[in-house]
């Protein structure tokens, strides 16, 4: 129960500053926006009398009842409370203030990027979106897991953003709204897969058992061997797997480098790494 009040006060929080973000540094700023609020944008900017978060909640009912069957009752639930939060705010917010525009738009891509890949990650991270592209992006992970969400969202959202361009004719709207996406997307993947990203290291030599001992007294990180085979010699031998943090990559080639100076070391960033040391299996995307 505890930890259910604590995720809907992130949703809440996270609506909040989504909303803030979209008045305060796009829509007063003429910063095209992406997904489902860039489409309301589009239609308020010709329909002034139909508000944005009205229609930002019009236009995710198909989606929703879309997105239902394939991701299941849980997430649509706590999406729909996220999205029907966020679009009161957006139109509450517009009400009660009214945001003037940055001297420099520039700046204010750059911070309602980021602001906005923050608020995006914070829902994500309670396992709902605030709809839209968001549920598009959830849709296509299925298919294509191996992809960030940050980098589906962003395919997503620049659909619309061309859309935009073309129907105001505005193509630097367009240009900076593509920079703001690209600051979010990499914000968001920030917010949900941590700023000390993985790296994966393979390791051939003709030492693996002194060198795996190094890794495992000295820095800490558990090795498993891969058992190959030389494709010209036809040498079979130990192939070190080893994940480590982004900070102890130095230390890795440091230590292999003192056991072996002729050995054949692949270091590969990881996207994701789940298990002991790492990432929790919980809310992981």
């Amino acid at each position: 129960m505890t930890r259910h009040i604590k995720n809907y006060f992130f949703i809440l929080l996270g609506a909040a500053l989504y909303a803030l973000t979209f008045n305060g540094f796009f829509a007063a700023n003429s910063v095209a926006f992406g997904g489902v609020t860039g489409l309301a944008q589009l239609v308020n900017a010709f329909v002034p009398a139909l508000p944005v978060g009205t229609l930002v909640f019009l236009f995710n009912v198909p989606l929703f009842l879309l997105g239902w069957k394939f991701l299941g009752g849980h997430l649509l639930v706590s999406s729909l409370i996220a999205m029907s939060l966020s679009s009161a705010f957006i139109d509450l917010f517009g009400r009660v203030f009214t945001f003037p525009p940055m001297a420099d738009r520039l700046l204010a891509c750059l911070c309602g990027g980021a602001l906005l890949g923050a608020s995006i990650g914070l829902i994500f991270l309670q396992g709902a979106t605030t709809g839209g592209t968001e549920i598009v992006a959830r849709l296509l992970k299925l298919k294509l897991a191996w992809l960030p969400m940050g980098t589906l969202l962003m395919m997503a959202d620049l659909v619309v953003i061309a859309a935009v361009a073309l129907a105001f004719r505005k193509v630097d709207a367009a240009l900076y709204g593509v920079v703001a996406l690209f600051v979010s997307t990499r914000v968001m993947d920030r917010v949900l897969y941590g700023l000390d990203n993985a790296k994966v290291a393979y390791i051939i030599s003709d030492h693996p058992q002194e060198i795996a001992r190094v890794i495992l007294e000295e820095l800490s990180r558990g090795v498993t061997y891969l058992q190959g085979e030389g494709g010209y010699t036809g040498e079979k031998k130990r192939v070190i797997l080893c994940t480590f943090k982004q900070r102890q990559i130095v230390a890795v080639k440091e230590a292999v480098r003192r056991v072996d100076p002729n050995a054949f070391m692949i270091v590969t960033a990881a996207h994701e790494v789940l298990g002991e040391g790492f990432q929790s299996y919980q809310g992981s995307l």
